[in-house]
């Protein structure tokens, strides 16, 4: 009974089914857009494009628009401004982003020291505030998040195949540079949308942490996207919980759980895990 209890008393409170629907939803979109930043080696542009946003939420704020217009609209500006800096090969495709990430860091970083009341706020947007969404919040998130998913959906070879042989896809005569740029602003939109669940610091882990301990376990891209998506809800229903009775910070509680998880299957996972490894071989060696 205990346990019931345990799981049930934080039900009694709204704020908390608006914040377990939207861990939940967030939970699974973040690592199923992750499996492709993973394999196409983009961690540093995840990373970027969540700070890259801080401009438009504080422009956002200012215009006392919709936080989650502004993100937006930047996020998919810059997404597409580091497409188009090292498209044509005069740039690296890190350095763009690097110069992208630093100038739209800087610009927002700047416009919040002009405005001391912001500061209050900034916490919010760093970390996350799940237990504060609104009705309108979490209608925005499972909107968005559907679209993405459904486009993941549909366009789920095409993706596969630039993912794994950009070269190939050319061969298939597939609109590769169209399917490039759309998967940014996929990015920039899970980005978008995951923004008050763990906020901008912490963004790169929910990309990246849950798709990484699947790929550990699995050998194909959809079964590695499930996995994630499993583990993804998981640590964020569990950190919610945490954040609950712990009064800790809900997006680090988050996180800290997704982190543990991938620790837990790159120590233990069969016959490939550190720990199991370190076992076979002393067994061998006695």
């Amino acid at each position: 009974m205990e346990l019931f209890d345990w799981l049930l008393t934080p039900l009694s409170y709204p704020f908390m089914w608006r914040g377990l629907l939207a861990s939940v939803i967030v939970g699974v979109l973040c690592p199923v857009v992750g499996s492709f930043i993973i394999l196409q080696g983009m961690a540093f542009f995840g990373d970027a494009l969540a700070h890259a946003i801080l401009p438009g939420v504080v422009a956002a704020f200012l215009l006392s628009w919709p936080l989650s217009l502004g993100a937006l609209i930047v996020g998919v500006l810059a997404a597409l401004g580091i497409g188009l800096l090292s498209e044509r090969g005069e740039i690296r495709e890190d350095t763009a982003i690097g110069i992208v990430f630093a100038g739209s860091f800087a610009l927002g970083i700047a416009m919040i020291s002009t405005v001391r009341s912001y500061a209050v706020d900034l916490t919010h947007i760093l970390f996350g505030n799940v237990l504060g969404i609104a009705n309108s919040d979490l209608w925005l998130v499972a909107g968005l998040g559907a679209l993405i998913l459904v486009i993941v959906i549909v366009l789920y070879k095409e993706f596969l195949v630039l993912a794994f042989d950009p070269t190939l896809a050319v061969v298939l005569r597939l609109p590769a540079r169209a399917l490039r740029y759309l998967l940014l602003v996929l990015i920039a939109l899970t980005i978008v949308v995951s923004l008050q669940t763990v906020g901008i610091a912490l963004m790169l882990a929910m990309l990246v942490t849950p798709a990484a301990a699947a790929q550990l376990l699995t050998r194909r891209l959809p079964s590695m996207m499930a996995v994630a998506a499993v583990i993804g809800a998981t640590s964020n229903v569990t950190g919610l919980y945490l954040s609950f009775y712990f009064n800790v910070a809900s997006g680090p509680a988050m996180v800290l759980v997704a982190t543990a998880f991938f620790l837990l299957v790159f120590l233990f996972r069969p016959r490939r895990g550190f720990v199991w490894q370190s076992l076979s071989r002393r067994t061998a060696t006695v």
